[in-house]
């Protein structure tokens, strides 16, 4: 009987028929190889579904699924991990791979930490020591508001135990935030396994929904919104005067945003964002002659 941990390996679709078979291909390519690749499209209007099915037919630990109805994309990451049946959970988007020793070094990583409800790989390096090591929610919470981003982690870049996913009721659905959100939510209740570089490989394209946070400044000034909420929320693990730190410092890059969009983009969008934040003009004005 296999000693080592079921990693479910998840593979969300939406017309992918250009990379998906180089996405499946790094995942068969893994050292380690208790795995089961779950794909689930959601209704492409491709060829990435038969792309799919021509693996799953050469390989019983593939298993192609296919939506009554489009979802969305992270409703489509809490449907394909509804099928997962491993102790890990590891997202590989269809456009995305992993290098060969990257699920080994995941699961590494992750067993020598029981108690970690997810880890978070291709960070840069720390300065004071080497990965992996262990962030409680506080020490979680602190780096990320006072150190270097963390939170900001695509799901590529992630390894989520199964049965933490599953008590903090998976992805809210929240389009460009989910990740972000689900960091901050899983960081309430577990702890946080920090990786080093080298495991995943993320492909830059035209068809992204990431481009919007190029093209659109409200994009990136949503993560800003969400973060108020979620230090605002009674979970969150750090002491009040922290917590009114990193509050103040969300809402001076608020205000940065807006004088950003006002200099770069249009005064049309500014006032959306100004209007979807608590700010005064009054708290914009003083952020620029700061």
């Amino acid at each position: 009987m296999n000693s080592t941990p079921l990693v479910s390996v998840l593979m969300t679709v939406y017309n992918r028929e250009k990379y998906i078979a180089e996405a499946i291909a790094s995942v068969i390519a893994s050292t380690y190889q208790n795995w089961e690749l779950i794909i689930v499209d959601d209704r492409s209007k491709d060829t990435s579904v038969e792309i799919a099915k021509s693996f799953q037919d050469k390989d019983e630990r593939i298993k192609v699924y296919i939506n009554e109805h489009n979802l969305g994309d992270y409703p489509n990451r809490n449907q394909a991990a509804s099928y997962a049946k491993g102790k890990y959970l590891k997202y590989v988007d269809a456009d995305d791979m992993i290098y060969p020793h990257g699920i080994e070094l995941l699961v590494y990583y992750m067993e020598q930490f029981p108690d970690a409800g997810y880890g978070l790989c291709s960070l840069a390096q720390d300065k004071e020591k080497q990965y992996p090591f262990q962030l409680n929610p506080e020490e979680a919470y602190k780096r990320h508001y006072f150190e270097q981003n963390l939170f900001h982690k695509a799901p590529l870049s992630a390894i989520i135990n199964k049965s933490a996913f599953n008590k903090v009721g998976a992805f809210s659905g929240k389009q460009h935030l989910g990740d972000f959100e689900m960091w901050h939510v899983l960081s309430q209740k577990f702890p946080v396994v920090l990786m080093p570089p080298g495991i995943v490989w993320y492909r830059e394209h035209d068809d992204q929904q990431m481009n919007d946070n190029r093209t659109d400044p409200y994009v990136p000034f949503k993560y800003m919104l969400i973060a108020e909420d979620l230090l605002n929320s009674d979970k969150c693990p750090l002491s009040t005067l922290d917590k009114e730190k990193a509050f103040k410092k969300v809402k001076n890059q608020q205000a940065g945003a807006i004088v950003s969009a006002i200099k770069h983009h249009s005064l049309k969008k500014a006032i959306e964002m100004k209007d979807a934040s608590s700010l005064s003009y009054i708290d914009i004005i003083k952020n620029k002659l700061g």
